[in-house]
């Protein structure tokens, strides 16, 4: 039992509002899952530049002089803000994956959250409301963003263990459920030049659906693939630099419930994670399909 929320602003006015809006939807989700917690918000793209959201568990170390380093080793600016054991790291869009290859040298134990034009992805073990303290979270700005709050049955309690799992540019993927097939999947993805971080098999879920992208597929059609590829029960919520998109099993045990107004899209795992959200009243409320796509794009 998982906790998801997300929110896809379509009126500019509420962006200012996101990481708070998102931050009070993810703690009323606490119940459903203590364990760790992530947010991941999509904002504040820059014409020729990118982020990569790394992690450490020594940030005081492995942060110190880190622009530097990776200016040196890149020949190119690159800029830090540090969040708690967290930093966005802001390097020319062309030099992301030579940045990558150099962050593995220069700082061998740093991981990974994300990397794109727009995403930043916080995530570590604890309660949604420490967590989001934490990297202060309700200050954030941005046009989308999805969270999780995570109760742990398929792997070990740990950062990387959270969701949302990030496996492709701008792409993230937080999931309430349980995935049966996923070992022989992870093999699969591996052979078609796929990396994996975990044993989680949400991971493994992200991973599919980038394969998708990587393969030309859209959003939509991926998300439709997968319900013929992936065996088990679960609710995805999935990321993308553009938009979002809500996809239930078959069966579709796993609660959930979306609310759709002139201002934004929101998803909850259930009606109380959107109850404060401006204008909740007069939104169209219902329970997404099984077996059904949903996505929002701008």
């Amino acid at each position: 039992m998982c906790g998801i929320v997300g929110l896809f602003l379509k009126d500019p006015k509420l962006e200012p509002r996101l990481g708070e809006l998102l931050t009070d939807m993810l703690i009323t989700m606490t119940d459903r899952g203590p364990d760790s917690a992530g947010i991941a918000i999509y904002g504040g793209a820059k014409d020729g530049l990118g982020k990569i959201t790394i992690q450490s568990a020594t940030p005081d170390a492995d942060f110190k002089n880190l622009d530097g380093d990776m200016h040196d080793a890149i020949g190119q600016p690159v800029t830090m803000k540090i969040k708690s054991t967290h930093a966005v790291l802001e390097v020319p869009l062309d030099q992301i994956d030579a940045a990558r290859s150099a962050l593995s040298h220069l700082r061998p134990g740093v991981k990974v959250m994300s990397a794109g034009d727009s995403i930043e992805i916080f995530k570590e073990v604890g309660l949604p409301k420490d967590v989001a303290a934490r990297f202060d979270v309700a200050r954030m700005k941005g046009t989308h963003g999805i969270g999780h709050t995570r109760m742990a049955t398929e792997s070990a309690v740990t950062t990387m263990g959270a969701h949302p799992f990030s496996t492709g540019p701008d792409q993230c993927l937080v999931h309430n459920g349980s995935l049966s097939n996923h070992n022989g999947l992870r093999r699969e993805l591996i052979r078609k030049g796929m990396t994996f971080e975990t044993q989680n098999d949400t991971e493994v879920a992200a991973a599919y659906v980038s394969q998708k992208l990587k393969e030309g597929e859209d959003l939509g059609t991926a998300l439709e693939s997968g319900l013929d590829d992936l065996d088990g029960f679960y609710t995805f919520v999935v990321g993308t630099k553009n938009g979002f998109g809500v996809v239930r099993d078959p069966i579709a045990c796993k609660p959930a419930v979306m609310a759709e107004t002139d201002e934004y899209v929101a998803f909850g795992s259930e009606y109380r994670a959107l109850v404060n959200l401006p204008g909740i009243e007069n939104a169209r409320v219902w329970e997404p399909e099984p077996a059904t796509v949903y996505f929002w794009e701008r």
